[in-house]
């Protein structure tokens, strides 16, 4: 075989008319193979399809890709800087601060036109609602810390969009500016992905069980806590007289990155549950030992507190029993102001609460005073959708899901995050999936109609086609799916905005 490459590669280089004549012959043969290839590919199994790039696309000049130039003008020009002093201030200036609002966006520079421009980003910025007042305990909270200083949660589930504290952290980085709040809020003891505002260590033997993708087998009970997770650092077994005693530890370290908000936290948290025998712990901040006490048996929900803020931002546990508890997670935190959770859940398609113990999650919302559940699904679900069936049924479990969670906290304002937009390969080009748009749809259709507002990131980031933009932009990483830091912070902006606008406007009528 290598001789028989070398002679035609000998052949070829010497004989420059036969060259031509080889290259004439193989564009041809790819020509007519693409022109008879069939459209849609050629079905080899269940989990595998032959595809190749007709004529036409390869031909073609033209691009299915949007034009986002405004939208990015329009989102740069977004001023959320502005400080809400209290209600009588912000009535008299109210109206001029949603007109610089306004303003910033129809004095935009319009960019030349394109075949495939974008919406302006200013149809885009309003939650949407059947009711205007669905964030009105959200909302009715925010005032109250003027008047009534104590801490309230805002809570964002999501799916791999956040991880790494993408867009959670604008939201927390402004709400905490305007109305008070310190400390990055709660974590799992092992995340799935690494923050950049803080550093989780845990000793080896530590295992997580969850229920966000699928629950864990290995546990008989819906007791997953806030997080819908919890770590352990002996698994599950039959304790007796000569069970061993084992010890392990955990640190956690706040990082700079975060802000000065995030980093002035004053109290650290432990919850934990299920233990079924008592578990000593000692609490270390710095290296100085601050606690040595008994963590209780029983139960699926128990609170630990600990005053921090002594220089240090390395806290430790030690642990030592026969039995672990199941640890839902640590919170840093203050007394005061707003709580940012980012509860990142990769693989979920957000359909869990369900499963959760709905007496247990109860519990932790009241004790956390959550004000606003913020829930950001729908890209995992997205490449199983195969028909509007489907998309309408995803829509559906949606509204369960809602039910369930304004049933277990009914003085919680709902706020849902639609989907973006994703991209799958079409030829040559990269186009939004089939179906996202009649999901997005069954998506809203369900979240109005459940009075909870909803707040549409496929059209404010361009709509059909656009994620290639992002892409290009590194905005969004090249999996068409995910966004970039700088992409999350982009959306953020408009989303922050978005509920900024809201709040003006129930000040101005309150």
């Amino acid at each position: 075989m290598a001789a028989f490459v070398t002679l035609v590669y000998f052949y070829l280089m010497h004989k420059p008319l036969h060259s031509f004549v080889f290259a004439c012959c193989l564009f041809f043969t790819i020509g007519l193979v693409s022109f008879t290839f069939p459209e849609k590919g050629i079905q080899i199994s269940n989990n595998f399809q032959l595809n190749f790039p007709s004529l036409k696309s390869v031909l073609s000049s033209e691009s299915s890709k949007k034009d986002i130039a405004s939208v990015l003008t329009n989102i740069n020009a977004i001023d959320t800087n502005f400080t809400i002093n209290d209600a009588e201030s912000l009535n008299a200036s109210a109206t001029n601060e949603s007109t610089r609002t306004t303003d910033s966006f129809s004095n935009a520079n319009n960019p030349p036109k394109s075949k495939n421009p974008s919406k302006p980003a200013t149809l885009n910025l309003d939650i949407q609602a059947k009711n205007a007042h669905v964030l009105k305990n959200f909302f009715e909270a925010l005032k109250a810390l003027k008047t009534n200083p104590k801490s309230i949660r805002v809570l964002h589930y999501g799916d791999s969009q956040i991880e790494g504290d993408r867009i959670t952290d604008y939201l927390r980085l402004k709400l905490q500016g305007q109305f008070g709040g310190q400390g990055a809020g709660l974590t799992p003891f092992m995340p799935i992905t690494s923050s950049l505002i803080y550093r989780i260590t845990c000793a080896p033997g530590w295992d997580r069980y969850n229920l966000f993708t699928i629950k864990d087998k290995r546990v008989s009970h819906g007791n997953f806590g806030v997080l819908g997770d919890f770590s352990r650092f002996v698994g599950y077994h039959k304790l007796s007289d000569t069970s061993s005693v084992l010890s392990s530890s955990v640190s956690i370290t706040a990082t700079k990155l975060g802000g000065s908000n995030a980093l002035n936290y004053k109290k650290l948290k432990l919850f934990y549950g299920g233990a079924q025998k008592k578990t000593w712990c000692e609490f270390y901040d710095g290296p100085a030992l601050i606690s040595a006490d008994s963590l209780e048996a029983g139960d699926n929900f128990h609170v630990k507190e600990y005053n921090v803020g002594r220089g240090s931002n390395t806290h430790s546990f030690k642990f030592k029993g026969k039995d672990s508890p199941d640890f839902y997670g640590l919170s840093l935190e203050s007394d005061q102001g707003v709580m940012v959770d980012n509860i990142a859940m990769r693989g979920s398609s957000g359909t869990f609460f369900h499963q959760i113990n709905a007496n247990q999650l109860k519990a932790f919302y009241d004790y956390l005073h959550v004000k606003l559940i913020i829930l950001q699904f729908g890209g995992n679900s997205l490449p199983a959708i195969k028909n509007s069936e489907m998309a309408i049924n995803y829509g559906n479990y949606i509204r369960y899901q809602l039910s369930v969670v304004k049933k277990i906290a009914p003085n919680a304002s709902i706020l849902f995050i639609g989907p973006s937009d994703m991209s799958i390969k079409v030829g040559t080009n990269y186009v939004t999936y089939p179906y996202l748009e009649e999901m997005r749809d069954a998506i809203k259709k369900a979240v109005l109609e459940s009075d909870c507002a909803f707040f549409d990131m496929y059209d404010c980031m361009g709509g059909k086609n656009s994620m290639p933009s992002w892409v290009d932009q590194k905005l969004a990483a090249t999996d068409y799916t995910h966004f970039s830091p700088q992409g999350a912070r982009k959306i953020a902006t408009l989303l922050y905005s978005a509920i900024i606008k809201d709040y003006n406007a129930y000040l101005k009528t309150n």
